[in-house]
Parts: C-alpha cells; sequence; structure tokens
C-alpha cells in the first residue's frame, strides 16, 4: 500500500478553501497552533492507551515532541505576526471522524491510526497548497513543514498495517468520511475545516 499522502486522500481541497485562508491567516494560524497541540496529545493519548505495544509507545514518543516543537514553530509565526491569541471553537473534523473509529479492541486501534494518516495527510496537502498562494514568509513556513507531515502520514499507516491486518477497506472506508469533512459547506474557517459556505 502506498503511503504518499496524496494518495490517502479521496478528495481535494476546494480552491474556496485556500482563497479564505489567505485572507484569514491570523485564524489560520491560531487554529494550526491548536493543531499541532492536539497532535502532541494524540499521540500521548496512544501511550497511554496501549503501553504494552513498546513500537508505539517509541514511535508516539518522538512523534508528540515533533509536534510539540511544531507548536513552538507556529507560536513563533504567530508573534512574528502580531497576533494576538484568542480562543476559537474546534472545527466539526476531528470529531467527525472520532465517530467514525471502531468501539472495540483491536479494530480501535486501527482506526486511531489510520484516521491519524488521514489527518496528517490531509494537513501535507493544506501545507502544499499554502506555499504558492501566501507571500514570505508563511509560505516558506509551511513550506518547510510539509515533509513532516508526509512522513507521519506514512507513519502512522505502517503502524496500522504491521501486525499483518488487511487495513485498505477500512482505509477507504475512513477515507471517506474524512473526504466529505473535508469538503463540505463548513460555516466556519478552521484549519481542517470544509469548503467555507
Amino acid at each position: 500500500m502506498s503511503v504518499e499522502p496524496g494518495r490517502l486522500l479521496r478528495a481535494a481541497t476546494d480552491p474556496a478553501w485556500y482563497a479564505m485562508a489567505v485572507r484569514s491567516t491570523d485564524v489560520l494560524l491560531l487554529d494550526h497552533a491548536n493543531c499541532e497541540k492536539k497532535a502532541a496529545s494524540t499521540a500521548l493519548a496512544l501511550m497511554f492507551a496501549y503501553p504494552e505495544d513498546f513500537e508505539l509507545a517509541a514511535r508516539m514518543s518522538r512523534l508528540a515532541r515533533e509536534e510539540l516543537r511544531h507548536f513552538e514553530l507556529v507560536q513563533q509565526r504567530l508573534e512574528e505576526q502580531g497576533v494576538e491569541f484568542r480562543r476559537l471553537s474546534p472545527s466539526r473534523y476531528a470529531e467527525g471522524l472520532r465517530k467514525a473509529v471502531a468501539r472495540q479492541e483491536p479494530e480501535r486501534r486501527r482506526d486511531l491510526l489510520l484516521c491519524g494518516a488521514l489527518i496528517e495527510a490531509r494537513s501535507h496537502e493544506r501545507f502544499m497548497g499554502l506555499v504558492g498562494r501566501l507571500e514570505a514568509p508563511l509560505a516558506d513556513f509551511y513550506a518547510s513543514l510539509a515533509a513532516s507531515e508526509a512522513r507521519h502520514a506514512g507513519l502512522y499507516v505502517r503502524l496500522a498495517a504491521r501486525r499483518g491486518e488487511a487495513v485498505d477497506e477500512r482505509l477507504e472506508s475512513l477515507a471517506a468520511v474524512e473526504a466529505e469533512l473535508a469538503t463540505a459547506p463548513d460555516p466556519e474557517f478552521r484549519f481542517h475545516s470544509g469548503t467555507p459556505a
């Protein structure tokens, strides 16, 4: 199975989302910071949920550190841009994916990892899309982060598939949910929101 990020996604981000991102870089950066914190939190949650899985724990420990470093970098961009902190309501994206996750093990672990792959793949797609639309230094910033998102997406897929489970069919199902969440009309603009309504 390919783990190239774009191959995991079943729908491309609508150009209207990018147009809104260019007009709303303050919200983009604020919610991006939230996403990096949530990504670190997800990695830690997996470590706590599956402490017997030494490989998973080791990978997630490194991933959490990297996500927190990315959070620090986004915070620097916020300061450079003069964006004041304000709380943002969460997008429906993460909650929608959570609802699709199986409740029983071992399917739950597999689904959590596959959802992680899809989130990272969507982030990679949007980072790359922003590079050609934003001006420096933000364009350069997003270009610098894109490779790590691709690597994270591949890591999550490999962790989900390493026990010999056939994940293709389940990934297809979750990818369909992700595609709807990332492209359906959305009243709020967030880093992982759908098409601006």
